[in-house]
């Protein structure tokens, strides 16, 4: 990852309004930002997690910049729908996409797109990263992932894995961490996670990845076992938990994230004032504190390091896509 957590962390608490930031929202100005509500686009259902952490920033960014930031859940197309609506929306900074990972899988599935990610949107800040963690049916006869690994090659196609549906997440991790080690297993997909876990707590599939905060209550009811953090290192809410990255696969990493973009065009002091409001709302230890313990890791970023990212991201779920052998649609 092209930025280190724990300095972008204690920049993000020593942010202060910056002359930009009070340049964009200087009431005498004719053209200053913001003027009206701020519609965040989200490209999944109310109630889900990512909405939930997004109306979570956004109530503290409509405190921030004082007008109103309304959620506008637009499901479908695998989250084009609600790309294509912002990418194609005025670049004045009314109109904000807030996606996730998906963002960067997208342009592998598929061969036509009516937008163009790097080209027709504006990186702004990079709020969030979820680890996700493989977890094995308590069914399954192993104690670590070594033993899972063990297995796996002793029963080579005999083990299935559910996963939130083809070409998301849940799914390429999983792909990337078999073309890793070479091992072979059968997917089925499921229209959401949760179908995915219920199957994988009464043994029907035999391990899942999947974010650590929709993981967590199930580990930690005893209800499947953790084995691995598909990332490069630990998480606070699973110390005991080794990640895939340490030494098993070095530098193995299959993370969610969520991202705040603009359209194209928007005015470099909007995208700047945006941004730093985002990581004054990501600072705010009320917020940190209700979803750290979940496993969500809040950060100050800046646009060039979220563009540098989202780069890299497309390469890595282009690759995972080429993995599991998914036809572009």
């Amino acid at each position: 990852m092209p930025m280190q957590r724990r300095h972008l962390l204690h920049t993000a608490g020593a942010l202060a309004i910056s002359p930009l930031m009070q340049a964009a929202r200087a009431a005498g100005e004719p053209n200053a930002w913001p003027q009206k509500p701020i519609r965040l686009v989200l490209p999944y259902a109310a109630g889900g997690p990512t909405d939930v952490v997004a109306r979570a920033i956004g109530f503290r960014l409509a405190q921030l910049l004082g007008q109103p930031v309304v959620v506008d859940n637009r499901t479908g197309a695998s989250g084009n729908i609600a790309t294509e609506f912002v990418a194609r929306s005025a670049p004045d900074g009314y109109t904000v996409l807030y996606h996730s990972s998906g963002l960067a899988i997208s342009p592998a599935l598929h061969r036509r797109l009516p937008y163009d990610t790097l080209r027709d949107l504006v990186p702004v800040a990079l709020p969030a990263l979820i680890p996700t963690v493989l977890m094995a049916s308590p069914k399954l006869p192993v104690g670590n992932v070594e033993e899972f690994v063990r297995y796996m090659r002793a029963n080579p196609g005999r083990l299935s894995y559910g996963s939130g549906g083809q070409g998301n997440v849940t799914h390429l991790g999983v792909a990337l961490f078999l073309q890793a080690l070479q091992l072979d297993a059968v997917h089925v997909p499921y229209k959401g996670t949760a179908p995915a876990m219920a199957d994988l707590m009464s043994g029907q599939t035999q391990f899942l990845l999947d974010a650590v905060n929709s993981s967590l209550p199930f580990i930690r009811d005893g209800r499947v076992r953790a084995l691995a953090v598909a990332g490069k290192s630990r998480v606070a809410v699973l110390p005991g938990v080794p990640a895939l990255g340490e030494s098993l696969i070095p530098g193995f990493d299959a993370p969610t994230w969520h991202g705040l973009l603009v359209p194209t065009g928007t005015p470099p002091a909007v995208v700047q004032a945006l941004n730093e409001a985002v990581n004054r709302a990501v600072a705010d230890p009320a917020l940190r504190g209700q979803f750290e313990p979940q496993g969500v890791l809040l950060q100050a970023s800046t646009p060039a390091q979220f563009g540098s990212y989202l780069r890299a991201e497309l390469q890595r779920w282009a690759g995972a896509v080429q993995a599991a052998r998914i036809e572009p649609e």
